[in-house]
């Protein structure tokens, strides 16, 4: 077992807002599309990486409770975190060093109401 984690999907109300939130905070494009019934946006990832999406449909509802995704930020999670609130997020928790070797964390509420972690080394 190479991960122990192999797909994550993020749950969402809104499809179009959701995107629009995840492609600016990221500055990124997910490819989305539909699949059996459920929209989904993919988010950029490597070959053979793990990856994961924003999902709309049944079974999927946003939460503030449960599970925590990270998204891995980038060299220095500020440069997300800064563009949260302004794209209609809420910021919970702000970056945070977790410990030297491990780096920096932070969480925010998007768009849809689902709670979502941050991580970077700087």
């Amino acid at each position: 077992m190479k991960n122990s984690l192999n797909w994550f999907e993020i749950p969402a109300t809104d499809f179009d807002r959701a995107i629009k939130f995840y492609n600016a905070i990221l500055d990124a494009e997910l490819y989305c599309t539909e699949m059996n019934g459920y929209k989904m946006g993919f988010f950029p990832m490597d070959e053979g990486a793990v990856g994961g999406a924003v999902v709309t449909g049944e079974f999927y509802t946003p939460s503030a409770d449960g599970s925590v995704i990270y998204l891995n930020a980038g060299e220095n999670l500020s440069t997300v975190l800064d563009r949260v609130e302004p794209n209609g997020g809420k910021i919970l928790m702000p970056k945070t060093l977790i410990t030297e070797e491990i780096g920096y964390m932070a969480m925010f509420l998007d768009t849809e109401g689902g709670k979502i972690a941050l991580h970077s080394s700087k």
